[in-house]
C-alpha cells in the first residue's frame, strides 16, 4: 500500500539548522537571521570534549533581543557526543552525569527551550542495566523546577546503542522522577536506519510512536537524509534528497498533520551557505 502524500499546509513552518557557536552566541543568532531560518540548534559545549564558555550577561541579553525581534521558534541545544549516561565505567559515567547536570542548568539559564542528548551505549552490560544508569543520571540533573525540557533522541541502533526502539525511550521516561521534563526528538535518518519505514509507512510509524510513547511527547524533528539503507543500523547523515530516504519522503514528514507544527532542525553535512540553500529549497518545495 502506497504511503499517503500530504498536501502542503506549512504557513507556520519552523525550520533551522545546526549552528556553530565558536564566535559566540550573538554572532550565531545574527547568522540565523541572515540564513532566513526560524530557529537553530547549537552544541551545549564542545561536542568532542568537555570545555565550554558561557556568554556574558550582556551577550545573553543581546542574544535574547535578537531572537525575540526575529521571532525564533524553540531553540534546541545538543549535549556533547562524548557523554555516555548508559556506561558502566565509573569515570565515563561520572563525566556524563556532570555534563548533563551542568548543561541542564546552563541552557535553562540561557532560556533555551530544549536540550537533546543521545541516550548512550551500554557497552555490554545489557540494555536494561544501561537504561537504569540513564535514569539515575537524569535524576541527578533534573529537579522538576526547570523550564527546559530534556529530549531523548531516537537512535539508529549501531553497536550497543540504547534508544533505537521506542520501547527503550519509554522505559527511560517512565523510570525518571520528573517525566514531565522529558520529551523526544525524532531523527529521520536514525529511525530509518533503525528499521522504522518512514518512506513507505509514515502513518504506521507515527501510530506506533503514539501507542508506545504518545505523540504529545514529540518536541523536535532532526530532518536528515540517510547515506545508509533502510534497517542498516548505521548512522550516516546525507543532504536532503541525496540519500536513501529521498526528498519526497522528507517533505511528507514536514507536511504530515501530526508533525507540521513541530520545529525541524537540519543536521546535514553542509556549511552555513549550503544550509541556507537547503532551507530555501525546502520552503519552496514544501
Amino acid at each position: 500500500m502506497a504511503e499517503e502524500v500530504y498536501e502542503s499546509d506549512l504557513i507556520n513552518m519552523v525550520i533551522g539548522t545546526h549552528m556553530s557557536i565558536a564566535k559566540g552566541i550573538v554572532k550565531t543568532a545574527e547568522n540565523v537571521v541572515k540564513m532566513n531560518a526560524d530557529t537553530m540548534q547549537i552544541f551545549s559545549r564542545n561536542p568532542r570534549g568537555s570545555n565550554y564558555k558561557d556568554p556574558t550577561v550582556k551577550e545573553a541579553e543581546e542574544f535574547q533581543r535578537i531572537r525575540r525581534e526575529a521571532g525564533f521558534g524553540a531553540i534546541l541545544a545538543h549535549a556533547p557526543y562524548t557523554m555516555n549516561l548508559a556506561s558502566a565505567k565509573p569515570e565515563v559515567y561520572e563525566f556524563a552525569c556532570t555534563v548533563i547536570r551542568e548543561d541542564v542548568t546552563r541552557m535553562d539559564r540561557l532560556g533555551i527551550e530544549n536540550l537533546v542528548f543521545h541516550p548512550g551505549s551500554h557497552t555490554g552490560i545489557g540494555a536494561e542495566a544501561g537504561i537504569q544508569n540513564i535514569i539515575a543520571g537524569l535524576d541527578q540533573a533534573i529537579t522538576g523546577k526547570e523550564n527546559i525540557t530534556v529530549l531523548l533522541e531516537t537512535m539508529s541502533g549501531k553497536g550497543t546503542e540504547i534508544g533505537w526502539r521506542f520501547e527503550e525511550l519509554k522505559a527511560i521516561r517512565d523510570g525518571v522522577s520528573h517525566p514531565e521534563r522529558i520529551g523526544i526528538c525524532l531523527d529521520t535518518c536514525h529511525v530509518f536506519a533503525a528499521g522504522y519505514d518512514i518512506v513507505n509507512n509514515l502513518d504506521g510509524v507515527l501510530e506506533e510512536f503514539d501507542k508506545v510513547l504518545g505523540l504529545e511527547l514529540l518536541r523536535a524533528i532532526h530532518l536528515n537524509d540517510s547515506m545508509m539503507p533502510f534497517g542498516s543500523r548505521k548512522d550516516r547523515h546525507a543532504v536532503i534528497g541525496g540519500g536513501e530516504i529521498g526528498i519526497e519522503a522528507l517533505l511528507n514528514v514536514m507536511r504530515h498533520p501530526k508533525l507540521k507544527d513541530l520545529p525541524f532542525y537540519l543536521e546535514t553535512p553542509l556549511d552555513d551557505a549550503g544550509h541556507k540553500e537547503e532551507i530555501a529549497r525546502l520552503r519552496d518545495l514544501a
